[in-house]
């Protein structure tokens, strides 16, 4: 009888070597792959900042090419964490370089300093991705002072249609720290699709181990 095989897709992760503030170098890169697969991670979408000062297209495309030629056949899809004010900059005729290669989800960061209100704004740029035929996943709800404010913020996020992934690191405190106390509440309300280890650095995949064996009965967040 053959053993079930349990995917577990890390759809935002900063591996992509020397093009943003994660893996600084190849060797790095390749750290990381490693301690991702000790984590149980069978699938990565690369997802460097869409942000100033980071944003080089064709370097991270070409930093996506070398890491794949390295990675031994490890599965590996270009994407991008698209922060809202850069797509603002760009223009909405960026978003299809911008979105999961192949696919058609759009990983959105919005501003962790963000007031009800802006959330307006983002809301007409959700629809228009909507209506290009995207899923809208919204990166780390739980570091945004609205949703900390209020979680009703993020339950209108998924009545919209949205998918909300938690950065792994919330199971510590988070990059701001008071990212728990928030997920926890997400969590709960079960409001969020998936978890990814938002990884910078190869001991972050230890967030995630954690974070999936602590919270993988309440969803199948981890799957394609």
């Amino acid at each position: 009888m053959l053993k079930e095989v349990h995917k577990m897709r890390d759809m935002h992760c900063h591996i992509l070597p020397g093009v943003d503030d994660g893996a600084r170098d190849l060797n790095e890169s390749l750290r990381m792959l490693e301690a991702a697969k000790a984590a149980g991670v069978t699938s990565i979408v690369c997802t460097p900042h869409c942000r100033d000062p980071y944003f080089d297209y064709n370097a991270m495309w070409d930093a996506f090419e070398l890491l794949k030629r390295h990675a031994g056949g490890f599965p590996l899809t270009m994407g991008f964490e698209v922060n809202h004010a850069k797509l603002m900059d760009l223009g909405m005729e960026w978003v299809d370089h911008l979105a999961f290669d192949g696919g058609h989800e759009f990983l959105l960061e919005l501003s962790t300093r963000a007031d009800k209100l802006m959330f307006n704004e983002y809301e007409r740029t959700i629809f228009e991705l909507q209506g290009r035929g995207y899923t809208v996943i919204i990166a780390h709800p739980e570091r945004y002072r609205a949703v900390q404010q209020d979680i009703d913020v993020a339950r209108r996020l998924v009545k919209m249609g949205c998918k909300l992934q938690a950065s792994a690191d919330f199971i510590a405190g988070g990059r701001l720290g008071k990212e728990k106390k928030p997920a926890k509440r997400l969590f709960e309300e079960n409001l969020y699709s998936f978890i990814a280890s938002d990884a910078h650095r190869e001991e972050h995949y230890r967030y995630l181990e954690r974070a999936r064996r602590e919270y993988s009965v309440r969803g199948a967040h981890f799957k394609v």
